[in-house]
């Protein structure tokens, strides 16, 4: 299934899960982590995983 995935959403998801790591290394809270997580695919979802 990975492969049917577009650049966009394979590219998207990679940055994605940079962005958790790096939120969870920095010591946010579960509910910060949560927050943040559904901005930004809110956001990536609006704009067609082109952030």
């Amino acid at each position: 299934m990975e492969s049917s995935l577009s650049p966009n959403i394979k590219n998207f998801e990679q940055n994605y899960q940079t962005h958790l790591k790096r939120l969870k290394l920095n010591g946010m809270q579960p509910k910060t982590i949560e927050a943040y997580s559904l901005a930004v695919r809110r956001a990536g979802g609006y704009f067609g995983y082109q952030i």
